[in-house]
Parts: C-alpha cells; structure tokens; sequence
C-alpha cells in the first residue's frame, strides 16, 4: 500500500491542471433553491417555461454532504466545487455586510477553519486569480462568488430591478432568486416534512420567482450563456431538480455531465466546472465536477417529470422491500428448520429457497418492463420471480441437485455483468441498486449489486468446477471470477472496496478447489492484492482527462490533496450505521445462525441438509466459503456495510439448501419440481 500511496505522490506532479483557456465569454447562473420539474407550467411560470424551450434541459442532483441539502450548503458546495456543507442545521445562505461595491461574508472563516470547509471560496478566488470579475446577486451568490476571505468585489442585495448595465459589467454573473425557498425557511432550517406550503402558497412563490427570472433574463447580456438551478432541497424529501443551459445549439437537447456518466443528470459540482470553464478560466484539480455537457435531442419536461417521479417510486417501496426480504428471510430459516427436522414438506422448501433467492435479481431485471407505478412495479418484481422459480425449478436441470442453483446464481451475475456492459441501466432506480435524487452514486456498480455480482459468480463457476474438477474448474472459478472483478472494478464499475473484497473471494474458493490450505496470511495477502489492484485501476482513471475520470480517479485526487481521509470517515460511519439496521441485520444473524447450527449439528438443525450438499459437491462448499469471505470484507470496505453480507447471504444460504435438498436420499425431493416441469408442457 505505500508503494501504492508513492506512486500517488509520483503521478500527482503530472495532473493536468484543468481546462484550457479560451479567452472565456460571458456566463450567468440563476439559482432558484427548490425548483424541480412539476413546477415549471406555462400558465404559472412562462418565463421559466420559456427558457427551458430555449435550453438543453435535464436533473439536479443536489446531494451535498448530508441526505438533504440546504441553500446555505447548495450555494457553498457551487463555491467550493465539491461537495460542502456548513457543518449544522442549516438554511439560508448568511447575509453579507456592505463594503463600497462589494460585500464580506460575516464569519467566512468558520467554515474553513472550524467546519473542515477548506475548499470554501475556490470559484471566487480562482476568478479573481485570473483576472476575472465577477457581480452576486443576492446571499447564496455571493456566497458562491466570495473569495477565501469571504469577500465579493462587486454585490447586489436583491435581483429587484438590477440594472443592465450592472449585468454587464463583469463575465460572471450569479444570482439567487429565493422567493420559491424563503417560505419553507420561516424557521431558519429546512422543515421535516415532504412539503410544508399548500399548493395554492406554492403556486403565489413560484409565480414571484418566475417574475425575478424574467427580468433578469431580459436584463443580462444576449450573447451570454444561461444556466439555471435548483440548488437546494426544499423539505425533508430530496428530490431531481431543474438544470437548463441556454446556449446556442442547446435547444431541445439533454443536458447531462461525464460526472454521472448520464446524459440527463448533472452533479452541483458541474455547475462551478461549467461557469469556469464558460469564463476561460481552467480548473483546478480539487473541483470534482466537470463541464455540463449537451447531450442527444428529445428532452422534454414531462421526461424529466417521469424521472423523478419513478425515483420516488422507488423511494417509497425501498424501506418496505428490505422489510419484507427480512421477514421472509427470517421466516423461511424458522420454517425450514421445522420442517427439516421432521423431513417434511421439502420439495416445498426447497421451491420456497430457490423463490426467495430469485427475489434480489428480480428488482433489476423489472426495469426491463415499461412500469410506471408501484402496483407495476411491484407486479413486475413478482412476475420476474416466477418466470426464474419456473425456470429453474421446471427445466431438464431439475433432477440434479445444483441445477437450481445455477440457474438462479446464473442469472443473477450475468443479469448485473450485462447491466455493466450496456451502461447500468437496470440498476439506476432500482429497489436494491441506486437513484439519483439520493447521489450515492449515478452509475457503475453498487454496493449490493457488487455482493449479488460476487456471489453470483462464486456459486455459479463452483457448479462448473463441480462438473469438471481439477484444473479446468481451478481455471473457470479464476478467469469468470477475475473477469467479472475487472468489470466492477474499472470503468464501468468503478467500484472501489468491491474488488478489495471480491480478489480474496475469487483466491480462497481457486484454493481451496485446488486442495491448498488457506491461511490468515494469506487471507491478508489476498486483501492486499485486492487493494493494490483497485488503487492500479484508480490511478489509471486518475491519468486520464477529468471529464473521463470516474470517482476512482477523482479519489486518487482527493489523496494528493488530502481530502481522501475525510472521506474515507464518512464511509466508516456509514458502515457503522448499518449494524444496527433493523432490515439488514435480521437477515445476517438469521442465515449465520442456521448455517453454523446446520454444520455443528447436522441432524437437528437441517437433517443433514448442508453436509449432504457439501459432501455432493466439496466446490460448493468451496464456493461458499469465497461468498463468506467476500461478503465479511465487502461489509468491512464499503460504506452499505452489513448490506453486502446480508444480501451475500439472502442469495447464497437459501439456494444451498435448495442443493441439499435435492441431495438427500429419498424419492419425495423431485416432486414440486415435476408438477412445474408439466406446467410448462
């Protein structure tokens, strides 16, 4: 690792320093604080609506540092180019005081000094390095303009009636107009409730805000670039909000940024990269965001309405689903032992395990269908799990006691393996993957993903190390494993603790198939290659030009600059957090509990079920063991925690008892599955 840490060092005296200088136009951002797409009208708000006609339109991502964002931490994260917040609960931007033309931020050096905030103040003092100045409109502007001393050359209080002439005078121009976000802020902080305004006080704020944008769009220069925000959340659900640039040749396109790797979702941090690089000013390196880029034709409002509104969808059912796994779960392990022990009912356990381990693969595979409600939604889900339950439990496969399994843990990697492939479409709004409105992540693989990936691979190259042991299945475990491992972990993945975990996952099952004694040394060995291997792909990425970096390359820059070890804290405590889940717990102290009471004592716990699967096939206990071991360290190096395990065990422990199962003696196993097997005739 320090050899890793001094290349680091080495490659960072070659990082590019950021755009080229262009000479630079002129370039205005309007931030309008809790504006998303439902309340654009052309009745209520023309202005707005006209504008967007005229402009590449697409989603805000407004995610800041906490789960909600303030316009004090909106208007902060524009300035300092990553994300930033004030530090406490918080609300609107400080107000400044008056110096001649100018303004000073009253106790600007708290957030640098106190809240950890050290890149506070780069937009303003990069802009003043080179020359250029600039004009804020209002609080939030000029907290996004301010130097690192909280000064503002030239400052407006209020957007009323500014003069042309005063819009014209400098190449950047910012301006707040917070008529839509000052009633929801009566308190001083954002309230902690979805919306707090009746739709009628909505419409009357909307329709003042509306107004403001108007004249200054007729106010500011014609040859200026356009770019509009809504910077904040407005109550205690976050939402997708409004992003346009107008710009000649933008009109009726997308508008998205390589940051998210989405052509219609854009990042806070993209609109500090935009306005520099707008101004011919380069960007330094510890802005993370890059320019906004315009993307195909077709954007249309109602698209961008239907985007938000499929994440809140998602949003509503997530805390739910994770419930109802955990139920399950825990249900399935206390009936199966039940019945187990009194050899009963097993041909419907075993459907009832391989059903349940249908269910993770199944939230992504319902993007496939066009739904657009919950009840479809839902509908979709259900549906996925019977056409993979009849599948695998109803084909030729049947009578052997890993065909199921390797049906289900089949589809599962190769499903999340051709999402990498294709631009992880099917994870993006997904029960168990990841949204954009939360800004957790915008594209690659996550966190639970990288544990279904894992384990899916594992348990489906060990049934081919099954069928062909020795070297070739030694080699099938290595080459799949390894290669679905690049895929997380490159480009397309950029998964960082997933490949630290999954490289000892793929060496211990390759060891113990090839009859080799795994030690902690070793283990730790494993643990270290996984790490030097990430940190490879991360410097690579780091290497290439900024709008081509993912964040594995953006926290190679975040090292030299010596940001990594806050973020490297905060990923601890989310980890932390998730141990005492009530949904994700569950579902580990179940699954480990069954498995070490079904090896300990066979015959009470399971009827001999887990021994009789292992001594079928020793790969599958091979595999098993890489699942755990992935699963332990996938929960120690990812910031979702005990996610990683409990959903490692929600695929793998049902879908071996579904194996051991069919592997007992007897002739009443089969018997579900030739009732399936005549359905399908």
């Amino acid at each position: 690792m320090l050899v890793v840490l001094a290349t680091l060092l080495l490659v960072g005296g070659f990082a590019q320093a950021g755009q080229a200088e262009d000479g630079g136009g002129r370039v205005a951002l309007i931030g309008v604080p809790g504006l998303h797409w439902n309340d654009i009208t052309p009745n209520d708000t023309p202005n707005l609506w006209r504008l967007a006609g005229a402009s590449a339109i697409g989603s805000l991502s407004v995610r800041t540092v906490g789960g909600l964002t303030c316009p004090y931490d909106g208007w902060l994260t524009v300035s300092a180019g990553t994300r930033s917040a004030a530090g406490y609960s918080c609300g609107a931007p400080p107000t400044p005081e008056a110096r001649g033309d100018g303004a000073v931020i009253p106790d600007y050096r708290y957030l640098i000094d106190v809240a950890g905030q050290r890149n506070a103040g780069t937009l303003g003092e990069v802009l003043k390095a080179a020359g250029k100045c600039s004009v804020a409109v209002g609080p939030g502007a000029a907290l996004a303009l301010a130097d690192r001393n909280g000064a503002v050359s030239r400052y407006l209080a209020s957007p009323d009636q500014v003069p042309a002439a005063d819009l014209a005078r400098c190449p950047m121009v910012a301006v707040e107009v917070d008529d839509l976000i000052r009633p929801y802020l009566a308190t001083g902080t954002l309230p902690r409730v979805p919306d707090q305004l009746g739709a009628r006080e909505r419409r009357d704020a909307l329709r003042q805000a509306d107004a403001k944008t108007g004249a200054l769009l007729a106010a500011l220069p014609a040859d200026a670039t356009i770019i509009l925000a809504g910077l904040s959340d407005h109550g205690s659900v976050p939402h997708l909000r409004v992003a346009m640039l107008r710009q000649p040749g933008a009109q009726g396109h997308l508008l998205g940024a390589a940051s998210t790797h989405r052509d219609d979702i854009s990042i806070l941090p993209d609109l500090t990269a935009t306005a520099l690089t707008t101004a011919g000013v380069p960007v330094p390196d510890t802005v993370v965001g890059v320019p906004l880029q315009v993307g195909a034709q077709g954007a249309t409002i109602d698209r961008l309405r239907r985007a938000d509104a499929t994440a809140q969808t998602i949003r509503s059912v997530k805390g739910i689903y994770f419930t109802v796994i955990a139920v399950l779960q825990v249900l399935f392990y206390l009936i199966a032992f039940l019945l187990l022990r009194r050899r009963k009912g097993l041909p419907w356990v075993r459907l009832a395990a391989v059903a349940l381990a249908s269910l993770p693969v199944s939230s992504y595979l319902v993007n496939l269908l066009p739904w657009s409600t919950l009840l479809g939604l839902i509908g979709g889900v259900l549906g996925w799990v019977a056409a993979i339950t009849l599948l695998a439990c109803a084909g030729p496969w049947r009578r052997a006691p890993l065909g199921p399994l390797a049906v289900v843990a089949g589809i599962t990697a190769l499903t999340l393996a051709g999402d990498l492939l294709t631009g992880t479409t099917l994870q993006l709004n997904s029960i168990m993957g990841y949204s954009a409105e939360v800004g957790a992540r915008y594209y690659g693989l996550g966190n639970i993903p990288f544990a279904l990936l894992a384990t899916g691979t594992l348990l489906a190259t060990t049934t081919i190390a099954h069928r062909f042991p020795g070297k070739v299945g030694v080699a099938a475990v290595a080459v799949l494993g390894a290669f679905a491992m690049v895929l997380g972990g490159s480009g397309m993945g950029s998964d960082f603790g997933g490949v630290i975990a999954f490289v000892p996952g793929i060496a211990v099952t390759a060891l113990i198939l090839a009859g080799k004694r795994v030690s902690i040394v070793k283990l730790g060995a494993f643990c270290v290659a996984g790490a030097v291997i990430v940190m490879t792909f991360a410097v690579v990425n780091y290497l290439q030009p900024p709008d081509k970096q993912t964040h594995l390359g953006r926290f190679v820059g975040q090292v030299l600059t010596g940001e990594a070890f806050d973020v490297i804290l905060r990923k601890l405590n989310a980890m932390l957090h998730t141990l005492l889940s009530p949904n994700l717990m569950p579902i580990v102290i179940a699954a480990v509990a069954f498995l070490v009471y079904a090896i300990l004592r066979p015959e009470q716990a399971s009827a001999g079920v887990v021994p009789a699967a292992f001594t079928h096939s020793p790969a599958l206990r091979a595999g098993l063991i890489g699942t755990l071991v992935s699963g332990v360290i996938g929960m120690l190096v990812n910031d979702s925690g005990a996610a990683v395990l409990s959903m490692a065990l929600a695929l793998a422990i049902p879908l071996l008892l579904s194996a051991g199962i069919a592997a007992l003696p007897g002739p009443s196993v089969p018997r579900v599955g030739e009732q399936l097997a005549g359905v399908t005739k």
